[in-house]
This record gives C-alpha cells, structure tokens and sequence, in this order.
C-alpha cells in the first residue's frame, strides 16, 4: 500500500455516504410521522455528519503516513473535535415547557464541523457532497413534512381565554368532539380582572371592547390538550367564534421550531 495522497474519494465513499442519508431519513421518518421532537432533518442531518466524521478518520491522513510505520496518529484529532463539538450542540438545545428548541440548529453545527473535518483533511469531494446534501435536507425536507400524514394519538395544545360564569367551557368542550378532536387533558387557570395579551396586529376598537367585557367578569385561561387528524388551526379558529371567548392560541405540543 502506498501512502502519500488522499484517498477514498471515490464511489464508494460516495455511496456510503448516499446510504448513511438514506437510513438515517427513514429512522427520521417514522419519528416525524409520529411527531416526536427529533424528527425527519435531524435524524438524517446527525446520521449523514456521522458516516462523513468516519469517512474522514478512515481516509482523511493517508497523506502524511510513511510506508511500513505510523508517523503520528492524527486520527485522535477528529475524536477530540466530535467530542467537542458536542458540548456545543448541547449547548443550543434548551426545553421550555414541552418545546424542545435548537435540536436540528445543534446537528447542523455538528455537520458543519464533519465538513470543516473533511476540508483539512483534503477530502474536498466528499465536503461538497455533505453540504450538497445539508441543503436538501433542509430546504426540501419540510416540503416533505406537509405532506405526511398525522398521527391522530398526538396531542396540540390550546390556549382559550374567556369570560367566566356563562357556561362557555362547556361549549368549548362540545365544539371540540364536534370538529371530531379528542381532549385528553384539561387545566383551567382563573386571573380576576386581567385580560389576556392580544396579538400586536389587534385594532384598538377590539382591544378596547374586550377591556370594556373584562370589567364585567373575571377572564379565565383554559389549557386544553386535543387530538385529532383534522386542522387544530381550523378548531382554533371555530372556537374563536364563540360568544365570550376574549382570544385562541394553538401550538403543538411537541413543535420544533428553528
């Protein structure tokens, strides 16, 4: 064997690579399909930098290896960088409440450093088709998502505010199972006098009229957890429709925005 140059740019590292993105984006599937905080880009995003992060320690210093004897060991080099790099993704993924912040932004850093790997390693080829493939995944991969089908066992969260003692829960619970939603969890916060924030793009004649209302009863804050396969935007929107209900917000439980 001779060493001297680079090696294992080839088809076949292109291929494990193409292999690695392919496996990692079915196992993403599945989690996205059921709507787990980890989904379809980061599943994919981590399992594509890992294939890359051995491709580079397998190949990336054979030009500074001398026949028959090992020089030095710089493999250990790209260890200690995948360990470090960790900390720094651990780092920009925070939890609030049941949010889960940061996870696709921390395994976007941690490919961005396989990249970086690969460079100084003198494995261009193999750095231009992990970046290639980093803005598939994330340009076309949430086109992908839209189109999944939902799990109805999922739970979205809803934010109702409304005007106490007229019976409206009620009618919030009864809209519910009739736009076909289960709800699985209900907590009701009461705050006496105090009207919910509103949304910046409110006029001042709604804000002015639900000041008026509030004056009149305490506004109460029911939390509710709904599942169902149909629009929670749609539902959010139903319930909005009901005399005395101040304002609607609806999120999913486990949304990861980024």
């Amino acid at each position: 064997m001779t060493f001297g140059e680079p090696m294992g740019q080839g088809w076949e590292q292109i291929g494990e690579l193409a292999l690695a993105f392919v496996l990692s984006a079915l196992i993403g599937l599945e989690r996205e399909i059921r709507q787990k905080s980890a989904g379809l880009r980061t599943y994919t995003l981590v399992g594509f930098a890992s294939a890359l992060f051995l491709l580079v320690s397998k190949y990336g210093f054979t030009d500074i290896l001398s026949n028959d004897r090992i020089v030095l060991d710089p493999s250990r080099i790209a260890a200690q960088i995948v360990s470090g790099i960790g900390f720094i993704g651990g780092g920009i993924i925070f939890v609030r409440r049941d949010a889960v912040r940061g996870l696709t932004t921390a395994a976007s850093v941690w490919l961005t450093a396989a990249v970086g790997m690969a460079c100084g390693a003198g494995l261009p080829i193999l750095a231009v088709c992990t970046v290639a493939g980093n803005f598939l995944i994330i340009f076309t991969f949430p086109l992908l998502v839209n189109k999944l089908p939902k799990s109805r066992w999922t739970p979205s969260r809803l934010e109702i505010s409304y005007l106490d003692g007229h019976g409206i829960l009620r009618e919030v619970l009864v809209t519910c199972t009739q736009e076909a939603f289960a709800v699985s969890r209900v907590r009701v916060e009461r705050t006496p006098g105090a009207t919910p924030p509103q949304a910046a793009e409110t006029a001042a004649e709604e804000m002015a009229s639900n000041a008026s209302r509030a004056r009149h009863g305490r506004i109460v804050t029911v939390y509710l957890e709904v599942q169902g396969v149909r629009s929670v935007a749609g539902l959010a929107a139903e319930l909005s429709h009901i005399k005395g209900v101040v304002s609607v917000k609806a999120g999913d439980v486990n949304v990861v925005p980024d």
